[in-house]
């Protein structure tokens, strides 16, 4: 029974790893497509469009925390190989395991400054959108905390054997 479990939270990660990534296309996407309208409106109207570069800010932050979940489940973060290639199986593991933990404190950590910072800044609105501090940054919330079970997941997998681990693979 625990197996099932592990498949079904192992589907659920995908799931939501996949749709992190198709938000992160669209905020990509609407991001190239507002710098455009920006170009287009300083320079063939003399006009600027102060909610445009908030947009975009918006979606860059997106962009950025929404993949990452997807990249660490994965293990396709950037990594430099040399000294674990050179290292015997199980201090290879141990290795990757501190440098999940890395990633899983730095999420913490995260969250931490969220827990700090939402609460007091989050009912503010911004500037040029009028919208809440929370919405503003609730991608990168959201972000961290795939981050969190993804690091998680790594951990597990690694831990587990070196056949999950090394496919990176969740499903």
């Amino acid at each position: 029974m625990p197996r099932q479990h592990t498949t079904k939270s192992r589907a659920v990660m995908a799931r939501l790893t996949d749709a992190s990534i198709s938000v992160s296309i669209g905020m990509l996407a609407l991001m190239a497509a507002l710098v455009a309208v920006q170009v287009v409106a300083r320079n063939m109207f003399d006009l600027g469009l102060p909610w445009a570069d908030e947009l975009a800010r918006f979606c860059g932050i997106g962009l950025v925390f929404l993949s990452i979940p997807s990249l660490v489940i994965r293990h396709l973060m950037v990594a430099v190989t040399i000294v674990p290639d050179m290292m015997d199986s199980v201090s290879r593991r141990v290795l990757h395991v501190a440098s999940e933990l890395a990633t899983l404190s730095f999420a913490g950590f995260t969250l931490w400054g969220f827990a700090a910072f939402l609460p007091r800044a989050g009912k503010f609105l911004t500037p040029a959108m009028g919208m809440p501090n929370w919405g503003y940054y609730a991608p990168a919330l959201i972000g961290t905390v795939l981050i969190v079970f993804a690091a998680i997941f790594r951990i597990s997998d690694i831990i587990r054997g070196p056949d999950m681990a090394d496919k990176g693979m969740i499903a």
